[in-house]
Parts: structure tokens; C-alpha cells; sequence
């Protein structure tokens, strides 16, 4: 017996023995009706004949709706004991007849087959929607198996004789069966042969569309999914869209075209071999402004981005040309980056909706992937300002190469963000060009799963494999895909298997490690030709119209070099990616070059400390742990003072009043790693119940978000430096649980954030909060490599500067970014406050404390943060040292926690007359001016830096020459 006929067995058995538990059975025949077929005195629901209806009641139990409605119908009014329906016995016959037209019903074994049969053609359906991208014909060069697997599933009907498989055989092709109502196949048939069955299921999962969604576990899914592919039919396009997909496809091949000709030998990582990329973009960009889309922002590798900022961006083709002159000056100030590297942020009219829309590519290193997290940052920022929550209006699109979409850790990261809620995109559009090869390494080395794309099932998206050199099957796969990502608000994968024409790089050989592959590329017909042809042959467009086409964009092309030759100065900030209207002046300059005061008035700081120590929701049960540290809130804010928390507490309460919004990000940081922050309350008694009272200090205020983060450091800071980038009117900050753990994101730290600017022009006032300090946790959790950040720091330790009275502003201005290490509340919350209140923005490096969280000494008055207070870059000495500063042996110079551990030792050998000690609040840009006060102030002491960190590392290396440098080489700074 086959393992269908076992299991039709199986399902006879736990049949009948749900009939008799109804009383099915019972009730029908009370009634005295039997259906009896031709040539046999058996009851219709006895013997054989009722492995059918035990069959539709097994199958009815599970789901309702996978059943004829005239079974839901009898089934649900057995189930309920209702009256007899009298119709029942009417459908029931027309069931019979059903086996009677088949000539099944003369023999128990017929009736039996047929069941047997229906659910094996159930099977094979089922083979198909599962595995029928197997052997779908994906690959343009015919060479490869898109799933590295030359394995052909048995359950697939690839030669008659697999028929076996299923205990049918090719006499059966003729038989009509039923279809199921998880298939589409039929359209408005419900029933066909099993031969047009097999043929139906051939075309829609194995020709050059491959589809892996049936472990997506929502049925409805997983049915607009059947319903968009296996309806027959679907696949049609007008003669009018066929001419605008030609004339795409023309635009994006002779764009490549054109540059190869006027610059053979420039590196510019061209498309050739996916031109059909172009197209698929539009597509996915019409179909999702027509759902209401109004802003697209979009990631990508450096392959095809500048066909892509021509073709879709609409950049001017112009200033691409240019960036090809090695003689081009830049306009503005930094390293600039090279021109497969550059974003752009461009509004203009949709043509195929006459709708405005706004697209922003955003600029990205080499490091693959690294801007994905970026982007959905700026995606979730926009949504969140324009109260998008739905993501009707604002999406992201990410492209990827096949080799780092299945290498590179951080699109697995960035993936499991996608359904976080304060994380979400609502869904993003990921197109994955496929080159079947990365660099030179090919796929069956690159690669253990058996598709580049297998890390999207990880959050059920569905994944679109398709045929590159088919340009129909990908405009139909993309609309698809925009409709998928606008019904659902989920991930969408859509794969375009195509091929590389040309090496790595332009300069590249490839022959030398993938002979046989490009040799059948050297032979391959350019789609557009392929294409062309077709539509040439059915009469869609004429030769004539197609070469007039060409000769259009190649005329488009030369008349936009003849102009890019006048650019004599590259002007990066017209590649800007995220430009903040109003904020600089119409030069791209701040508007000042002043700080005001960070203090704020007592009446703020009182009454943000009493929301802080309070519970402001009604009939809130709390920890009896955290109503003492509430209390304690409220008892320092009595008194004046502010801890480390509560100083935090005031620096984001007051943004919020300014309308500022406050983002709060990273593992753990609701609580706070060391239960200090506890900017979330939890309801004891009523699970999930929360509330965050700083969400409730003004009837008119900014937003404030603090959410806990997924255990990721790259992804999730990546994410909240995207958001920064979105407006420079919001505090966002990253808190890593250790200072270390930055390291996993250095990639964001040393690519984007330390050299954004320098590279993109692009302003960001991220803040990182990293906890720091030797405090016996061993090798881990103790440093946050602050060598590291003063390291990349852009400040010239050899060159002498000129003070002025603007020099503390416009030293920042000038820096990449700012380093700071904190030693009193007071301090930490001026710092976040001038973060804001400056007139540009700059990344904030904050090594934040942990033993001085609950440090009796490391408290504030009130009286350093009221209205006139700013931050103190250098906090000098003002003890007994400071009045009788010639008595002074020894400055030590300092920043942070230690400062504690020196005063205390000091006062223990009574030595507070001879030793002066200063502490270096920011330490870059480094205060020369200050210190330059101090050391003069103390001409005779021997100078000392003091740190935890080891020799090799901390802050001495950076603070060693330009020490030196302030007494011109003449006094040595001691370790």
C-alpha cells in the first residue's frame, strides 16, 4: 500500500470514529433516506462510500473553509443538533452522482480511489506551492541552479512516471478532480484535469518566476499570495506598458552604454547584466505612489548607483558626467567620497500617477549592507514626524548584492528589527541583484544555505526569485511585491537572478577565476535586445520606434556631457541625502556661531523633578523597590540637588517642553543596565500595563520614546544614526549596556558617524552614552576604548590655536566630533542641553559612569543648572590649592570617576595644599584656551595625567602633545 493509500486509511479510521461521536450518521438515517447508486443496494453513508464524507468531515474539522459549502452547511447544523435541513439530502445526492459520473461508484475499491486520488492531487498542488521554485527556470545564463542544489524534488511531476509518487498514473491525466480551496489554478473552474492541473501549476511556480512562501504561517497570506500568481491569466500587460518597459530598459542599458564609451577605463561598477534593475525600481516606486506612498528612501551597494540616480533618482546627468573629470575641485570643505559612494534627496512628479513624490538615496561606505540600518532609521524618523504609524505614506527600499545579503551579519540584524514597535518600517522592499557570483568567489563557496535570500524567512517574508532576462515576470513580481508591502506592512524579498557582464570593476578580469561562466555571458544577448525583438515580432512597436528611442536617450546623454564640461567645482552638498530646510543658512552655514546658556529656570527643574517621582496614572500598583527610589527622587528635588538619573531626568524633560522630541535607544535602557533610569513604570498587578511619566510632564509637549532594543550594537545603532539624520530638532541617543560593546557597531563609528560630514557633508547629532570606568568587572565591561574615539578625533595636537571669543563654538564647528567624560550631574545635563542649542550638530561621544550613579558626592546643585549656567569644558581646581596656587607641587589633570578616587587619597595624606586637581570635562576638541589658564596659574608645579586605563590606552596618548604643544615643548606631562 502507498503512504497514501496509509494515510486515507488513517483518515477512514479517526472518520468514523468522529461520525459516531456526532451522531451523523444516526440522524441522517432517522430520516430514512438512502442514496443508493446504480447496480448496488448500498447506503450512501455506508461502506465504502462513506470514506468520501469522512474524508469532508476530517478535512471540515480542520478548516472549515477548505470544504464545498454544502458540507460546511450539513456539518455545522450536525454538529449544532439542529433541524434536519431538508436540502442536505439533495447535495448529498448530487455528491453521489459526482462518483457515479466518474463510474467509481459501483465498487467500495472505486469510491475509495477516488478519495484516494483527490488528496493525492491535494498533495501535488501542495509540492508545487512549496517546492516549484526548485526547478524553475531562473537562471538568464542556464548554467547554474539558483539554489546551488542540482536536487530535483520527487514530488514534482518533471517526467510522467512520478505520477508514481502519488499512486496515479498517466491513464489518470484525463480524470477531473476537484480543486482545493487553497488554489487558484482554476480560476472560475472548480474542477480540471489532472493533466491541465499539472501544466497550470508548470506555469505559474516553475518557469521564470520561482515563489518560496508556504512557511508563511497566515493562511490569508498565503492565499493573496496563490490568488496573485496562479489565477490565470494575471500576467497580461497593455501594449502601452509594454512600450514604457522597452523605453526603461533603453534609458538604463544606454546609460551604461554611454559611460563605457566616454569612460572605458573608469571604475564606475556598471549594471550590465541586470539593466532590467531600472525598470524594476520604477515599477515598485508607480505601483507604491499610487497606494499613497509620498517618500521613498532607498539603500544600496555601489553596482548600478549611478545608473540608478540618473534613471530613477532623476538626478541631473550632467553633474554624474562631471564627477568623472579628474580635474573637478571640490566646492566644499572634507574628503568628499567617490561617486558610486554619493547620495541624493530629490522631489519631483510620479508620471505614472501625477503624484508628487520625494526619493532619497542615501550615501553609503563600501562596507556592504552597513547603510541598511541607517535607512530604516531615517524611514521610521520620517514616518514618526509626519505621524505615519501606519507607513502608508513613507517606505524604504533596500537593494543588495547576493553574496553580502546572505554574508553580512547586519542584514540578519537589521531583519529583526523590521517588527520591533518602536523600530518598525511597516514593511520594506528588499531587491537582491543576484549576480550569482561576489567579486570572484562563487556561490557554492560563499554560502551554506541554498539561496542568497534564505535570511528573510526568518520574519516570513515571502521571496520572489525571478528571471532577470524575463523584464515582464520582474515588472509583474515588483507590482506584486508593492502591493504585498502596502496590504500587509511586512518584508518583501524579491530576487532578481541575472548575471555581472563585466568583472568586479570595470578594470577587472574575470576570466581568470570564472572561465566557463563568462564565457556564456561573452555569448549572452543583452535583454533589451531580447526584448525588443519580442515586441518587434507581436507588433507591440515598430523597428523604427525602437531605434528613435535609443537615439533620443543617446542624444539626452551627449547633450548633458556637453554641459557637465563647464563644471569646473564639485559641489557635494548638492548630493546631500537628508537636508534639514531652514536649519543653516542658504549656504549651507550655520546661522551663528554662538551657544546660548544650557541652564534652565528652578520653576522647570522643580517641576520636572516631581513628575519624575511621581506615578502620574490612576490606580498604578509599582514595585515597593522603586516607590523608594521615588521617594528619593522627590526628597533631592526638596532639597535642591540632582543625581546622575534625575539630572538626565531634567536635560530631556526640558527638551520636550521646547518641542524638541527625545529618542532613547539601546539594550535595556527603559530601566537602565544599573536600575537607575526606570524612565518605564510596570503595573504589578496588570501585565503589560506601563506607563512613562516623562510622556506626562506638559499638556502641550514633545514626544519623548525610550524603548528597549533588540540585543544588537551595529543594526540598532546604525538605526538610531538614521533617525538622527531625519531632523536636527530631536535628541537621539544610543546607550550601549557596556561602554565596550560599541565595538560590534564599529563599523557605524568608523564609517558614518566619525566622517559623515567630511565625506557627504552631512550633519548628525547622535549622542552615545557609553558606561565607562575600571571598577573590578574585569577585562569586559570596563572600558569604552575612549583611545579609540580621541584617536579619530580631527583636532591638530602640533597646531598652536588662536583664541577668540567665539573660539569654544567654532572650535566644534570645526571638529568631526565631540568626546566627553562627565564627573557631575550638573555637567552631564549641560552637555545634552548644548547638544541641542547649538547652531549645527555634531556627534556627542559621552563615556558615561557607573559607580557614580549612586556616588555621594557626585551630585548637583540646582544652582549649577538654573537660567545663565552652561557646560564646563575644564573644571579647575577650586580648593585650598587654588587660593595658594604657588604652595602647588603638583597639577594633576584628570576626567571622570577618578577625580573622585585622587580627592579622597589627597585628603588622606593631607596634601590639599600641594596638589591641585583639574578636571577635563570634554576632552575633545581639547580646551586649549582653559588649560592654557590652568598651567599658567600654576608656573612651578609638575604636571601629571591621571587615568585608570593602562598607558597604551585611555586618554594619554591624545592629551600627551597637545599638553606639550600648550607650553611650546617646555614643561613634560607625566603618565
Amino acid at each position: 500500500m502507498s503512504h497514501l493509500k496509509l494515510f486515507a486509511t488513517t483518515l477512514k479510521w479517526h472518520g468514523i470514529k468522529l461520525l459516531e461521536k456526532q451522531d451523523i450518521a444516526r440522524r441522517v438515517f432517522l430520516h430514512g433516506q438512502r442514496y443508493v447508486s446504480s447496480g448496488s443496494s448500498e447506503p450512501f453513508l455506508s461502506g465504502s462510500n462513506s470514506n468520501y464524507v469522512e474524508e469532508m468531515y476530517y478535512a471540515w474539522l480542520e478548516n472549515p473553509k477548505s470544504v464545498h459549502k454544502s458540507w460546511d452547511l450539513f456539518f455545522r447544523n450536525a454538529n449544532a443538533g439542529q433541524a434536519y435541513d431538508p436540502h442536505v439530502p439533495e447535495r448529498l445526492e448530487r455528491k453521489a452522482s459526482f462518483l457515479q459520473s466518474h463510474g467509481l461508484a459501483q465498487t467500495p475499491g472505486k469510491a475509495e480511489k477516488l478519495v484516494e486520488d483527490h488528496l493525492a492531487v491535494q498533495s501535488l498542488i501542495r509540492a508545487y506551492q512549496i517546492r516549484g521554485h526548485h526547478v524553475a527556470q531562473l537562471d538568464p545564463l542556464g548554467i547554474l541552479d539558483a539554489d546551488l542544489d542540482s536536487f530535483v524534488p520527487s514530488d514534482l511531476i518533471t517526467t510522467i512516471d512520478k505520477l508514481g509518487f502519488y499512486g496515479l498514473h498517466e491513464s489518470d491525466l484525463d480524470k477531473v478532480f476537484q480543486l482545493p480551496t487553497t488554489t487558484f489554478i482554476g480560476g472560475n473552474e472548480n474542477s480540471l484535469s489532472l493533466r491541465e492541473i499539472i501544466k497550470r501549476l508548470e506555469n505559474t511556480y516553475c518557469q521564470h518566476i520561482g515563489l518560496e512562501f508556504m512557511f508563511i504561517n497566515d493562511v490569508e497570506q498565503c492565499q493573496w499570495i496563490r490568488q496573485k500568481f496562479e489565477t490565470p491569466g494575471v500576467m497580461k500587460f497593455t501594449n502601452e506598458e509594454k512600450r514604457t518597459l522597452l523605453a526603461r530598459l533603453v534609458r538604463s542599458m544606454r546609460f551604461e552604454d554611454f559611460l563605457a564609451r566616454k569612460w572605458s577605463s573608469e571604475k564606475r561598477f556598471g549594471l550590465e547584466g541586470c539593466e532590467v534593475m531600472i525598470p524594476a525600481l520604477k515599477t515598485i516606486i508607480d505601483k507604491s505612489s499610487e497606494m499613497g506612498i509620498e517618500y521613498v528612501i532607498m539603500g544600496m551597494p555601489h553596482r548600478g548607483r549611478l545608473n540608478v540616480l540618473a534613471n530613477v533618482i532623476r538626478k541631473e546627468l550632467e553633474q554624474i558626467f562631471c564627477q568623472f573629470d579628474p580635474k573637478l575641485e571640490a566646492a566644499d570643505e572634507g574628503s568628499g567620497d567617490v561617486k558610486y559612494h554619493l547620495g541624493m534627496y530629490h522631489e519631483r512628479i510620479n508620471r505614472a500617477t501625477n503624484k508628487k513624490i520625494t526619493l532619497s538615496l542615501m550615501a553609503n561606505p563600501s562596507h556592504l549592507e552597513a547603510v541598511d540600518p541607517v535607512v530604516q532609521g531615517k524611514t521610521k524618523a520620517e514616518q514618526f514626524y509626519r505621524g505615519d504609524t501606519a507607513g502608508k505614506k513613507v517606505m524604504s527600499i533596500l537593494l543588495h548584492g547576493d553574496a553580502a545579503f546572505a554574508g553580512q551579519g547586519v542584514v540578519y540584524e537589521t531583519f529583526h528589527l523590521s517588527d520591533l514597535p518602536s523600530y518598525t518600517t511597516n514593511g520594506t522592499i528588499h531587491v537582491v541583484v543576484n549576480n550569482q557570483i561576489g567579486f570572484t568567489t562563487d556561490p557554492r563557496m560563499a554560502r551554506s544555505s541554498p539561496y542568497p535570500t534564505d535570511v528573510a524567512r526568518v520574519v516570513n517574508a515571502p521571496i520572489f526569485h525571478v528571471n532577470a532576462d524575463d523584464p515582464e515576470a520582474v515588472m509583474y513580481v515588483c507590482s506584486v511585491a508593492a502591493e504585498w508591502r502596502n496590504t500587509f506592512n511586512k518584508d518583501v524579498v524579491v530576487d532578481l537572478v541575472c548575471y555581472r557582464r563585466r568583472g568586479h570593476n570595470e578594470m577587472d578580469e574575470p576570466m581568470f577565476t570564472q572561465p566557463l561562466m563568462y564565457k556564456q555571458i561573452h555569448k549572452q544577448v543583452p535583454v533589451l535586445k531580447k526584448y525588443a525583438d519580442k515586441l518587434i515580432a507581436d507588433g507591440t512597436v515598430t523597428l523604427q520606434e525602437f531605434e528613435e528611442e535609443i537615439a533620443k536617450y543617446d542624444r539626452i546623454c551627449e547633450e548633458a556631457y556637453t554641459r557637465s564640461k563647464d563644471n569646473k567645482l564639485l559641489h557635494i552638498k548638492h548630493w546631500l541625502d537628508s537636508p534639514w530646510p531652514g536649519f543653516f543658512n542658504v549656504d549651507g552655514e550655520p546661522k551663528s556661531m554662538s551657544c546660548p546658556p544650557t541652564g534652565i529656570s528652578e520653576d522647570m527643574l522643580t517641576h520636572i523633578g516631581n513628575v519624575a517621582s511621581s506615578v502620574p496614572v490612576k490606580d498604578f500598583k509599582i514595585h515597593a523597590g522603586l516607590s523608594r527610589i521615588l521617594r528619593a527622587r522627590l526628597e533631592m528635588t526638596k532639597n535642591r540637588v540632582v543625581d546622575w538619573a534625575l539630572a538626565e531626568y531634567m536635560a530631556f524633560g526640558s527638551f520636550l517642553k521646547e518641542g524638541i522630541h527625545v529618542r532613547l535607544s539601546g539594550q535595556d535602557v527603559e530601566r537602565g543596565t544599573f536600575s537607575h533610569r526606570h524612565h518605564v513604570l510596570h503595573d504589578q498587578e496588570v501585565d503589560k500595563r506601563t506607563c512613562v511619566p516623562m510622556n506626562h510632564l506638559w499638556e502641550q509637549q514633545a514626544p519623548y520614546t525610550v524603548c528597549n532594543s533588540s540585543l544588537s550594537e551595529y543594526g540598532v545603532l546604525g538605526f538610531e544614526l538614521g533617525f538622527a539624520m531625519a531632523s536636527p530638532n530631536a535628541l537621539v541617543c544610543w546607550e550601549a549596556q557596556f561602554g565596550d560593546f560599541h565595538n560590534t557597531a564599529q563599523c557605524i563609528i568608523d564609517q558614518f558617524i566619525s566622517c559623515g560630514q567630511a565625506k557627504w557633508v552631512r550633519h548628525n547629532g547622535i549622542v552615545l552614552l557609553l558606561p565607562h570606568g575600571m571598577e573590578g568587572m574585569g577585562p569586559e565591561h570596563s572600558s569604552a576604548r575612549p583611545e579609540r574615539f580621541l584617536q579619530m578625533s580631527n583636532d591638530d595636537s602640533d597646531a598652536y590655536p588662536e583664541f577668540s571669543e567665539q573660539f569654544e563654538v567654532s572650535q566644534l564647528y570645526e571638529c568631526n566630533w565631540i568626546v566627553v567624560n562627565c564627573s557631575t550631574p550638573a555637567n552631564y545635563f549641560h552637555v545634552l542641553r548644548r547638544q541641542i542649542l547649538l547652531p549645527f550638530r555634531k556627534p556627542l561621544i559621552v563615556l558615561t559612569p557607573k559607580s557614580l550613579l549612586r556616588h555621594p558626592e557626585a551630585k548637583s546643585s540646582f544652582d549649577e543648572m538654573v537660567s545663565g549656567t552652561t557646560f564646563q569644558r575644564v573644571i579647575p581646581e577650586n580648593g585650598l590649592a587654588a587660593h595658594a596656587p604657588h604652595e602647588v607641587k603638583r597639577v594633576i589633570f584628570c576626567t571622570g570617576k577618578v577625580y573622585y578616587d585622587l580627592v579622597k587619597e589627597r585628603k588622606n595624606q593631607d596634601l590639599e595644599k600641594h596638589v591641585a586637581i583639574t578636571r577635563l570635562e570634554q576632552i575633545s576638541p581639547f580646551p586649549f584656551d582653559l588649560l592654557k589658564e590652568e598651567l599658567q596659574k600654576y608656573p612651578g608645579a609638575d604636571l601629571v595625567w591621571c587615568q585608570e586605563e593602562h598607558k597604551n590606552s585611555g586618554y594619554y596618548d591624545y592629551v600627551k602633545p597637545r599638553f606639550r604643544t600648550i607650553v611650546n615643548h617646555t614643561r613634560p606631562i607625566w603618565y
